[in-house]
């Protein structure tokens, strides 16, 4: 009567309810536990230490594949018991207790039961889903893109990913949803349906999470951890993990709507140098492949008039070490160059009468190429290795939703409303797999605005969509960043400056956008072109502030490199909400404002005009200012009650935002390259041979660790064939000295080692003694900091210097 009640009040057209399954029997399938029932099959699938896959395949309902899971990931197989009348399937960090009759499972992590099923699977005539049970202190991230908060209990999420034009400081539904949750429990819970659907996180009955799907298939995921990092990467063992991207991708972009022409772009490739900016990729808009926004998308391939030599234009970029990013988009026009090309190739969704399907939308008459259908993968790759072959050298995918997607249109694998969630998802793996293919030693850097739970496997790099280009529009960024990291999707960014309308430029949003845009995973401003949304064509204080920020960007390679390398490895992502910090502190949990970036970097973006200091959440231990040096001090967790604040107030001018760097951190940095003047620099340049790292000294960490990932930046297999290099730090205080070990793994980048420029920070007092390798050393103070210069070379190559405080 419940689940009736429920439904009725949802207005959904239903039958008879289904009944509760029986368990009837059990079965090793391989690696899979395989339950059968009185309504059909079971089957659950280990990954990791801590994730298990289930699938519901009742008789007579249509599944569709799963999307969600890595199809590399190496199954594990449980030890299966029976403990008090239950049957429990073990992994070695998750255990599932299967209930008979009527089948119900339950989820246990160290013996603690973290999730269950409230009532299971439902089927009814239009629809299906799952029910689980809901703690009454539970908080719940979730729902991929809303602008909501940061918990998204309490909260009825539409599950069709949708786009949401000029949104500001809410919205409910967006570009990219992820039909998934991670609980304050330490789990996360992953429905594998690519269907329009609903996910409801306590909305409609408070101590009930629902998801309910039109169609697709009826199978979900559950990962837990003990703690928050330990559930993402036991999540990411089952969903996949984001490849690791050509360094150039951490450079910075030049990127509009629209450069029209060629020369409009080489003229503002050429401005980026004249002003002193680095650079590293350039992207063309629509304009590459027709003069209007209307009428030619689905041409892709070059206006000749306005391009009239695009091949050596990407040679010229190239040789100057920027990229050439091209935008595609899944839509033909019928008015289109390749419309006739395309409908002979049956590459098109078709309509109920099994024809190219076609209706109207703001660029035109369309059809929509079938991603999901053979024909539809062959004919446009085909594109793509033809634009490869001219030297483009990374992918922007538009429109992906797909941004209109009519319930009539019928894909090789079903209908849209089945299939609509993971159209982006099957577009980004289609082109992930083809550049692969074509160029498998290369990493191929693939931008789209919307997918599926798992995306990250396919190189996706996601945006944030059309944001108002506001304050209004930077305000929700960190928390978007935010929800899409913790449930895979690492390099979620957004268009710095803002994107869509502003009737005049607005300096300071401006700049203090694109000041927080250097510790989110893309550097790219982009805008419509009634405002130019490149520093470069702004007044000289503007240009002035940014260049130094987007020169500290690239000083931050090594350190950023590194959180990519970590992402690859764990899923961890670069940007990590502070509750990470304090998991006990459910303010934390909340905290929508500020983040960390890395292990070091704690990040406040300023989101108001005109402010002079920022209250800035700290979660515990002693921070410094990055511009300024100050100290601040916090209660550390477990340390009881403190005196010392959890919240600052941290000052700022124009010139900067809150950055704190944690005491005890290492941060590696390359040096600015010269470059002769109207010289472009790019990350090329930033070497690593010659480096400065700093170190952060506060007496009250005993010791700490640190570490820089390097390699060619351009090689798809270095992880797997060693061909890279991993540098070590540790510190360590006893008594009156600091002893602090540099050693080299791996395959060295450089032959003739580096040179290192040790700085340690903060120094209260000018040292006794330096001493490297147990002899004295050349060594200079000024202003609280020691630097000291440090050869390191060869394999294994270690230094510890040692100095008396």
């Amino acid at each position: 009567m419940k689940n009736l009640l429920w439904i009725l009040m949802a207005g959904l057209s239903i039958s008879t309810a289904a009944q509760a399954a029986v368990l009837k029997g059990h079965h090793f399938d391989g690696n899979n536990l395989v339950l059968t029932t009185d309504e059909g099959l079971v089957t659950l699938s280990g990954y990791g230490d801590g994730a298990v896959a289930v699938h519901y395949a009742n008789d007579g309902v249509k599944q569709l594949p799963s999307f969600a899971l890595d199809e590399t990931a190496a199954l594990v197989r449980g030890a299966l018991h029976k403990r008090n009348g239950l049957l429990q399937y073990q992994l070695p960090e998750l255990t599932v207790a299967i209930q008979s009759s009527p089948l119900q499972l339950s989820f246990y992590h160290e013996g603690k039961q973290i999730l269950a099923e409230e009532s299971g699977l439902f089927v009814h005539d239009n629809i299906r889903g799952f029910r689980f049970a809901l703690d009454e202190d539970e908080k719940l991230i979730g729902g991929g893109q809303r602008v909501l908060g940061m918990d998204r209990r309490g909260h009825r999420l539409p599950m069709y990913n949708k786009a949401s034009y000029g949104y500001t400081t809410h919205a409910e539904q967006m570009y990219y949803g992820l039909s998934a949750v991670m609980s304050s429990n330490k789990y996360a819970l992953v429905f594998d349906n690519s269907a329009t659907g609903w996910l409801d996180l306590g909305k409609t009955e408070p101590d009930v999470l629902q998801f309910e799907a039109q169609a697709g298939r009826t199978a979900y995921l559950v990962a837990a951890g003990s703690n928050y990092p330990e559930v993402i990467e036991n999540l990411t063992a089952a969903t996949g993990r984001q490849p690791l991207p050509p360094r150039w991708a951490l450079g910075n972009f030049a990127s509009r709507f629209g450069y029209h022409t060629e020369q409009e772009a080489r003229d503002t490739v050429n401005t980026f140098a004249k002003e002193d900016y680095p650079l590293d990729a350039i992207v063309l808009d629509l304009y590459w492949f027709g003069k209007d926004v209307q009428g030619h998308m689905g041409n892709l391939d070059w206006d000749s008039e306005a391009w009239p030599t695009p091949e050596k234009m990407i040679s010229d970029f190239s040789d100057k070490g920027v990229n050439t990013i091209l935008i595609t988009e899944p839509f033909v026009l019928t008015t289109s160059k390749r419309w006739d090309e395309a409908v002979k190739a049956g590459a098109l969704a078709q309509n109920f009468a099994g024809e190219p399907k076609t209706f109207d939308f703001y660029f035109g008459n369309t059809g929509l190429i079938d991603v999901f259908s053979p024909k539809g993968q062959d004919w446009f790759m085909g594109i793509y290795n033809t634009l490869l072959e001219q030297g483009v050298g990374g992918w922007w995918g538009d429109l992906g939703e797909p941004e209109v997607h009519t319930h009539d249109t019928v894909h090789s694998l079903g209908s849209a409303d089945e299939i609509h969630n993971a159209y982006g998802h099957e577009w980004a793996k289609l082109l992930y797999q083809g550049l692969m293919q074509a160029q498998p030693h290369k990493r191929p850097m693939i931008m789209m605005r919307s997918g599926f739970v798992g995306s990250q496997r396919y190189g996706l790099i996601p945006w944030t969509g059309d944001v108002s280009r506001s304050w209004g529009g930077l305000k929700p960024q960190v928390e978007l960043s935010l929800q899409m990291g913790l449930l895979g999707l690492g390099y979620t960014h957004s268009d710095l400056g803002g994107f869509a309308g502003g009737e005049q430029f607005e300096p300071e949003m401006y700049t203090r956008w694109l000041q927080y845009g250097v510790f989110q995973p893309v550097y790219r401003p982009h805008a419509q072109e009634n405002i130019a949304p490149e520093p470069v064509f702004h007044d000289q204080q503007t240009r002035d502030i940014l260049r130094d920020f987007v020169k500290l960007r690239y000083r931050l390679l090594p350190y950023n490199y590194t959180l990519a390398y970590h992402n690859s490895l764990t899923g961890m992502p670069l940007m990590r909400p502070l509750m990470f910090e304090n998991e006990a502190d459910m303010a934390l949990f909340d905290n929508k404002d500020a983040y960390l970036w890395g292990d070091a970097f704690l990040v406040a973006p300023v989101t108001d005009p005109g402010v002079a200091s920022v209250a800035v959440e700290l979660p515990g231990g002693v921070w410094f200012d990055y511009f300024t040096g100050a100290r601040y001090e916090s209660a550390t967790p477990g340390q009881g009650d403190s005196q010392a604040p959890s919240t600052v107030n941290v000052p700022v001018t124009l010139q900067t935002i809150p950055v704190l760097v944690r005491a005890g951190s290492f941060i590696p940095m390359a040096i600015e390259p010269q470059k002769a003047d109207g010289e472009l620099a790019s990350s090329r340049d930033y070497r690593t041979d010659k480096l400065q790292l700093d170190f952060y000294f506060d007496k009250s960490v005993s010791h700490s660790k640190g570490e820089m990932f390097d390699d060619d930046g351009i090689g798809a297999d270095n992880l797997q064939t060693g061909n890279f290099e991993l540098l070590e730090f540790s510190s360590r205080v006893q008594g009156d000295a600091l002893t602090l070990t540099l050693q080299s793994r791996g395959k060295p980048q450089y032959a003739e080692g580096r040179a290192i420029a040790l700085r340690v920070l903060q120094l209260a007092d000018k040292p006794s003694e330096v001493m490297l390798g147990g002899q004295s050393v050349a060594w200079q103070w000024q202003q609280g900091v020691l630097t000291v210069n440090i050869p390191l070379k060869g394999v294994d190559a270690v230094q510890t210097l040692k100095i008396k405080l």
